[in-house]
Order: structure tokens, then C-alpha cells, then sequence
């Protein structure tokens, strides 16, 4: 068997001071995490993160910039490593009445101390790490991702 991490991407987005996940059924209960999902076959990393986040919330989101990339191993699934690429940006609209991704439950907006106590329910440690690196003012220009069609 050949080992390939699970290319994923994920929004970061704050309005009035809260920060916009979603709630989402999982194999251990409701969770939480960003809007987020998996980069699809020849789809551009800025492309895949505004269509999750569409399907996701039903809000248009612009990546603005890179907050960073991270590598996660998921610690009961040793053979399933997870590359994120975290973008923040701006909402550019809403969708009232778009059904949402399956097993989303709902958008929710969190304050950062809301982010703080729910830890035990989010899908992964990179939800909080992602959004303290966007409050720590980690940004990189998108031009650094280069996409070949």
C-alpha cells in the first residue's frame, strides 16, 4: 500500500469578532471544524476552499491569503495524515435557503473563548491552531501556490 496524506482546505473566517465553523455530524457525535474539505481532482487549492465554504455555510468566501499549512496524523487512524492549507479571507455574499454539504449541521459563529471551551468537541487540534495563527498574524500572499493545468 502506498501512503498519500489527505490534501484538505479550510476557511478561517472572523466577522464581529467571532469566527465561522460549522457543526457537523462525525463517527464520534457532533463536531466542530471550519468550513473545510478535500482538494478534488483538478481543482486549484484557492478553488477547492471557496467551494467548501459554499457548501459548507452557503456564504461566498474570497481567500485573501495563506495562513499556513499544516500536517496532522489522526491519533486513532495512524495511517491517515491530513495536508490543510488554512486561508483566511472575506465573505462576498450569502445564500438564504442553500442546503447544505450532508452532515452539515449548521454554520455557527464563535468567539475565540467559545472556540476555546468546545475543544473537546472539534474534529481535529487544527481548528484552534489555525485560528490563533490567523489572530498571530501568520499570512503568506497566494501567489505562492502555483496551480498547472
Amino acid at each position: 500500500m502506498v501512503w498519500k496524506p489527505h490534501v484538505t482546505v479550510a476557511a478561517v473566517v472572523q466577522r464581529d469578532g467571532k469566527f465561522l465553523l460549522v457543526e457537523e455530524e462525525t463517527e464520534a457525535g457532533l463536531a466542530f471544524n471550519q468550513p473545510a474539505g478535500h482538494l478534488e481532482e483538478g481543482e486549484s487549492l484557492i478553488d477547492a476552499v471557496a467551494r467548501e465554504a459554499l457548501e459548507e455555510t452557503a456564504y461566498h468566501f474570497k481567500p485573501t491569503h495563506l495562513v499556513g499549512v499544516y500536517n496532522w496524523t489522526h491519533p486513532t487512524k495512524e495511517d491517515t495524515t491530513y495536508l490543510r492549507f488554512a486561508f483566511a479571507g472575506e465573505l462576498r455574499g450569502y445564500e438564504a435557503g442553500r442546503q447544505l454539504d450532508d452532515g452539515i449541521v449548521a454554520a455557527r459563529w464563535l468567539t475565540l473563548a467559545e472556540v476555546r471551551a468546545t475543544q473537546e468537541k472539534h474534529r481535529s487540534p487544527l481548528i484552534l491552531r489555525c485560528i490563533e495563527d490567523f489572530i498571530a498574524g501568520k499570512s503568506c500572499p497566494l501567489d505562492l501556490l502555483v496551480h498547472f493545468d
